[in-house]
């Protein structure tokens, strides 16, 4: 757990992500990276030299098949307060409007009714769990699917709600997360969403995996071009 704590620390360092007195509600999407985010989160709340508060939100997307009580024992243990918030989401998507490019506004919907449940909770600061892998391929998603060079922001501020996203995994690896055994242990909820497996970032991910065998080092290397701004030559 050292390296990925050490990770955390870094990008909240680097980018001034938390303040002094944050509420900071951690999405709990039931997968492992926000699982695993929370307990890190936990655990740097212990040393942090900068006081916050932390709370679990989880949306019910209305898939069905989906039971959220092993989050409600982990965060029990944690003693972290935990909310979760049943929408219509999923069946609005697939059902009413029959999307036949779902992600988009399904992403769209549940980005908005999550910072609206962080409000509920009086909290300002929302942590997601996107890690450096996250970063990657939404950066050749970004270059292969919109013509542009694009990623999230590890700190992005909503003027409109007064809202501030963090992502503290930002320099964390995937591998990191999957290969650690407190992680391991913790509860994993498969998403029964329809289009899981179908996704373009799927695509993306699988042309990664085979970039990296002949490319080991291409993780690295991306981030450091998607950090060196001074560097920056493009066409203006």
């Amino acid at each position: 757990m050292k390296k990925i704590l050490g990770s955390l620390r870094r990008g909240i360092e680097k980018y001034d992500m938390i303040k002094p007195g944050d509420c900071i509600a951690v999405g709990l999407s039931g997968g492992k990276d926000s699982t695993a985010l929370l307990v890190a989160m936990k655990r740097f709340q212990s040393f942090s030299p900068v006081p916050f508060e932390l709370e679990g939100i989880t949306l019910d997307m209305g898939f069905g098949g989906m039971d959220f009580s092993p989050l409600v024992d982990l965060c029990a243990k944690l003693d972290v307060p935990y909310t979760i918030k049943k929408t219509t989401i999923g069946p609005i998507v697939f059902e009413e409007r029959q999307e036949k490019s779902p992600c988009s506004l399904c992403a769209r919907m549940k980005r908005g009714a999550l910072h609206n449940l962080a409000i509920e909770r009086g909290c300002r600061t929302i942590a997601l769990g996107h890690h450096a892998d996250d970063a990657i391929e939404t950066f050749f998603l970004s270059l292969f699917y919109e013509g542009r060079i694009n990623t999230f922001s590890p700190v992005t501020y909503l003027d409109r709600k007064d809202i501030t996203v963090i992502r503290p995994l930002i320099f964390v690896k995937e591998r990191d997360i999957l290969n650690n055994p407190i992680i391991k242990e913790l509860p994993v909820i498969q998403s029964t969403c329809p289009a899981n497996g179908f996704t373009k970032r799927e695509d993306i991910k699988n042309m990664i995996k085979e970039l990296r065998k002949t490319m080991p080092d291409m993780d690295d290397r991306v981030l450091g071009a998607i950090q060196n701004k001074e560097q920056l030559n493009l066409w203006f």
